[in-house]
């Protein structure tokens, strides 16, 4: 079953659409950057967000095209079964008026509900009008194979997803708690993870650690037993809060240049940072697995690939004022950005309440945020394991379906952020794999046979109006070697530096 086509009432227009899109994609991923821009540096940095900016464009220019697709063929199976009902009531009525000498033939004897919503002219099947998920364009266009490859694919990545949300909000909540600084030399966020938590107490900063992540998923974990959903309200103060925390760090580096001066010094480039870049980039740039739900609302999409365009633009030029601002204000970057801003035992005199405030705001904001989507990434990852694993229509004992699932969505990225808090190392791992499938591979493979069916299906004669500019077999070959070639380059990386 397809999604129904969205009412006149829930539509938006282009510009909110954008800012949907924007709102998406500058989340969690944009607090790794500043850390791995500093190791790869701010040439290597700056040319390589650019590269990964655009080539990220062009795989949603072919997610666009693929749901375009998706939806003319929904639209040419359900006009031919409309004609063929109205064959099968044609014939039975002539039947049953072969005795009227007087009907006439040429006159329609009936007029079937709901014909008039079915386009006349063949270009019209491209429109971009019910929301077609990504699983079910899989469903759609892919073999078996093709479909429990990118189920994998889709589970893994949104393993890795709440692995980092588990670590961030652990990590945030232990570095605001832990006020022991040996020597006062060392930042919150940069003492080893071996020392005391507190001044008089056994506990070290692990210990704490790993019992803030074990209440943060006593308190969020039984969400997944249940259905949830983020209300308008939630995502409105959820939005609110993560521009106002951007804004102060953004305008708080810059205070510091001025003020202070350079305090790091990035190198010119350093070919051993691009894995850990890659991958936070590529999980800094994804909505691919959300396009269908925040374009297909959109009311006018007559120039959606030309908005798209400019709200990756915007994306990059933010990212990229994020990271050098960053780079260049602080000596030491921590692996999330807002522990960089924490408060500070020792200057607790000479700061003032509302810096204050500030501080402990900017330190906690991965907490208020992540905390909100939790619940709804883990249902998620609840319900695309069902459908990898449980066949439709087979009845499964309860305690399967309600129990077993909902923990499997749970324990394993929980014991994944017990075993490191390391976040460089699991947005690496979770954006360069998982994170290049979603980005590259798949939408490459979608597109392409995404074509091949319209064209069986619907002929060549037919112009796709939301086809990607970059239309030619040459960028689906381009992306496709381009994902293989930083999945090998970031796996060796991974063998040399934490195996080898």
């Amino acid at each position: 079953m397809h999604a129904p086509s969205p009412n006149i009432e829930d539509q938006y227009s282009t510009l909110t659409g954008l800012v949907y899109v924007f709102n998406l994609i500058v989340g969690t991923g944009a607090l790794t950057l500043p850390a791995v821009f500093d190791r790869a540096g701010w040439a290597l940095g700056l040319s390589l967000i650019c590269i990964l900016a655009f080539i990220s464009f062009v795989t949603v220019t072919f997610v666009i095209e693929a749901m375009a697709s998706a939806n003319a063929i929904v639209q040419w199976k359900r006009f031919q079964q409309m004609k063929r009902v109205s064959q099968s009531l044609h014939t039975a009525l002539q039947a049953n008026e072969t005795q009227d000498e007087d009907s006439d033939e040429d006159t329609p004897l009936f007029s079937p509900v709901g014909w008039e919503k079915f386009p006349s002219q063949p270009h019209r099947y491209y429109i971009i009008h019910e929301k077609i998920e990504m699983g079910q364009m899989a469903s759609l266009f892919f073999n078996r194979s093709g479909r429990t490859l990118f189920f994998i694919c889709f589970v893994i990545y949104l393993y890795g997803d709440l692995s980092i949300y588990s670590a961030a909000v652990a990590k945030s909540l232990c570095d605001v708690a832990c006020t022991y600084e040996p020597g006062g030399n060392f930042s919150n966020s940069s003492l080893p993870y071996t020392v005391h938590c507190w001044e008089n107490s056994e506990l070290t900063r692990r210990d704490a650690y790993r019992i803030f992540l074990g209440a943060f998923i006593m308190l969020l974990g039984p969400f997944v037993f249940f259905n949830v959903q983020k209300t308008k309200y939630l995502q409105m103060l959820t939005t609110l809060m993560r521009w106002i925390a951007f804004t102060i760090m953004i305008a708080y580096a810059v205070h510091k240049l001025i003020v202070d001066g350079v305090k790091g010094h990035p190198p010119v480039a350093d070919v051993s940072g691009i894995p850990g870049l890659f991958g936070a980039c590529v999980y800094s740039f994804m909505c691919h697995h959300s396009l269908p739900a925040l374009v297909s609302p959109i009311a006018d999409k007559s120039k959606l690939s030309r908005f798209l365009a400019m709200d990756y633009v915007l994306i990059a030029a933010f990212y990229l004022l994020l990271a050098m601002t960053g780079a260049f204000a602080f000596q030491h970057l921590d692996d999330l950005y807002t522990l960089d801003f924490g408060p500070r035992e020792m200057d607790f005199a000479d700061t003032g309440i509302v810096m204050r405030g500030v501080e402990y705001f900017l330190a906690l904001f991965p907490v208020f945020t992540l905390s909100t989507s939790f619940p709804i990434i883990a249902i998620t990852l609840r319900n695309n394991l069902k459908s990898l694993f449980l066949t439709e229509g087979r009845r499964y004992r309860w305690c399967i379906r309600k129990v077993l699932f909902p923990l499997l969505a749970v324990i394993p990225p929980v014991l994944v952020a017990l075993a490191t808090e390391n976040l460089e190392i699991l947005v690496g791992i979770t954006g360069s794999y998982a994170g290049a499938g979603i980005q590259y591979l798949i939408p490459a493979f979608l597109v392409v046979y995404a074509r091949k069916r319209t064209l069986e299906v619907i002929g060549m004669g037919v112009k796709n109006d939301f086809a990607s500019p970059f239309s030619g077999k040459g960028w689906v070959v381009f992306v496709v070697i381009w994902a293989i070639t930083c999945i090998v380059l970031v796996s060796v990386n991974f063998v040399q530096n934490y195996i080898l």
